[in-house]
């Protein structure tokens, strides 16, 4: 419990901490957050960001190509590189939330964030984080039916499921992202405004709160398990499918390339859902290694992502090359 009983000659007009203290209910009501995660020296936190701006340029360069490459390619036009394109895309934008804001807080001596702009942060960092949780699910099933159906893969994977999984794939990130950021919203912040983070996240954010957020901790975490959790066991159980009819191809040859068709995705898998596990399916308690988590499954995962399936794929490797050539690819008639 924070107490929140702290009085003001000036109501209305916030202090320096980002406050605004009102006489009339003798409370305050927090106007901005300030960030205090990887408070380096100047001359480190020069370096840090040219790191960082490097990696989020190889980031915004390497998803911008696959969805290119996928566009301008007729042999990539598949439900399963339909998939990795949305992915791409996901990528961009769920990077795009925290990344440059980031950056800029780096080059800045107060690293500070409105409350309306944190609660937006917060909302679309959901919505695209449920978004992903999503594709990677309707990717898994996608390798699902093209290694254990395969004579039935073109007739099970049409065009119009394939619309309709995206589409699915926005709606229930809307829906998940308005309860969470509706929870969010609803808990009173009086100070302290310091986030012990570097970006608006629900975690250290409801730790903010000066209330007792037992209850409202335990509905997010709820929500937030039946996504992940949900996701994680639909992807488990498409692929215990995939490895029994793997393990039932005779020839070795066979197993190998069917096996590496769904290598690039378990990577990717693993690399989203290991640190949403770790930092979304417990109470908001704090941890040394959270800040670590984060950036990689922020920052370092979507950057990586391109890189997997374009060094695994040997067809996106090839309409790269080509496109980088200059060659042109034959018209593609749907």
């Amino acid at each position: 419990m924070v107490n929140c009983n702290i009085s003001s000659d000036l109501p209305g007009i916030p202090d320096k901490s980002g406050l605004i203290h009102s006489s009339k209910e003798n409370s305050t009501e927090v106007k901005e957050f300030v960030f205090v995660a990887f408070a380096f020296s100047p001359g480190l936190q020069h370096s840090v960001f040219f790191i960082f701006l490097m990696i989020y340029f190889l980031l915004l360069s390497g998803n911008i190509l696959i969805m290119m490459t996928i566009r301008a390619d007729p042999r990539l036009h598949s439900p399963m590189y339909f998939f990795l394109s949305k992915l791409s895309f996901i990528d961009l934008c769920y990077s795009s939330v925290t990344v440059p804001k980031m950056l800029v807080d780096f080059l800045s001596e107060r690293k500070v964030i409105s409350f309306n702009g944190c609660i937006t942060q917060l909302y679309f960092f959901h919505f695209f984080a449920c978004a992903e949780c999503f594709i990677f699910t309707v990717m898994a099933y996608d390798r699902y039916v093209a290694i254990c159906k395969p004579l039935n893969y073109s007739l099970i994977m049409s065009k119009k499921l394939c619309l309709w999984m995206v589409a699915a794939t926005w709606t229930i990130s809307f829906v998940h992202s308005n309860i969470q950021t509706t929870l969010t919203m609803g808990l009173p912040f009086c100070g302290p405004n310091e986030i012990n983070s570097f970006f608006c996240d629900i975690p250290p954010l409801i730790r903010l709160a000066c209330t007792d957020t037992t209850m409202i901790d335990a509905m997010i975490v709820a929500n937030s398990g039946i996504v992940s959790l949900g996701c994680f066991i639909c992807v488990l159980i498409s692929y215990v499918g995939i490895v029994s009819s793997i393990l039932k191809i005779k020839t070795t040859d066979g197993r190998r390339k069917a096996f590496s068709t769904c290598a690039s995705h378990i990577t990717v898998v693993t690399f989203f859902f290991g640190p949403c596990v770790f930092i979304y399916m417990r109470p908001s308690t704090s941890f040394q290694a959270d800040q670590v988590v984060i950036v990689f499954y922020t920052v370092i995962a979507p950057m990586l992502n391109p890189v997997i399936y374009t060094l695994r794929n040997k067809e996106v490797k090839i309409s790269i090359k080509k496109m980088w050539d200059g060659k042109s690819f034959i018209k593609y008639n749907p």
